[in-house]
């Protein structure tokens, strides 16, 4: 695996090509802290593994990624020991993404490719300005779009049809955390209901 500084600006190296990693804005961070605090809790009360937010990973294919959260199931908490003092070394369970101008169209494309080639289970996209996440899972070795959540105001709600309301998804399941769903308001609102 190439040799990499990790005291330089936060760079990945996917497909053998360098991206500098862009500083976030407020909103993203908003996002980030509030998943990181969402799983955190529900992992560690649960002891199901280990949740991080911006967490080198190299994966088996040799690209060097540097996800907003990744989640690593307990069965791999030999993996997580060993790298303790470096970046993790192997494949995540679930990634998400938060799109940035810079980075949307590489997570759309590039990254989603390279999480499925590797064998991540779940990949969240998570557009901050439409305030909505496409969850992908893995199946036989290809992801599928399980589902586009969106976050409704309380007025767009409102305006829908009894019948639109019902098919309204609140809540998104995690699906390497069996029993675990994320109220979609807590990711994007600024307290947790």
């Amino acid at each position: 695996m190439p040799a990499y500084d990790f005291r330089e600006k936060h760079y990945e190296i996917i497909n053998g090509e360098k991206f500098l990693y862009p500083a976030e804005n407020f909103k993203h961070n908003l996002i980030n802290n509030s998943l990181l605090m969402l799983f955190a809790s529900y992992v560690k009360e649960n002891r199901s593994g280990f949740v991080f937010m911006h967490l080198y990973t190299y994966l088996p294919d040799g690209n060097l990624v540097f996800p907003d959260i990744l989640f690593i199931d307990k069965a791999q908490e030999k993996l997580v020991i060993e790298n303790e003092d470096e970046p993790f070394r192997g494949v995540p369970d679930m990634v998400a993404e938060i799109f940035s101008r810079s980075t949307m169209k590489r997570d759309v494309s590039v990254k989603k490719d390279v999480y499925e080639r590797n064998g991540v289970k779940e990949y969240w996209m998570i557009d901050p300005w439409s305030e909505n996440i496409q969850v992908y899972l893995l199946r036989d070795g290809k992801y599928f779009l399980d589902e586009v959540y969106s976050n409704y105001s309380d007025k767009e709600l409102s305006a829908l049809t009894e019948e639109e309301r019902a098919e309204v998804k609140m809540e998104i399941p995690v699906a390497v955390l069996d029993g675990f769903k994320v109220k979609i308001r807590n990711i994007f609102g600024w307290y947790f209901e």
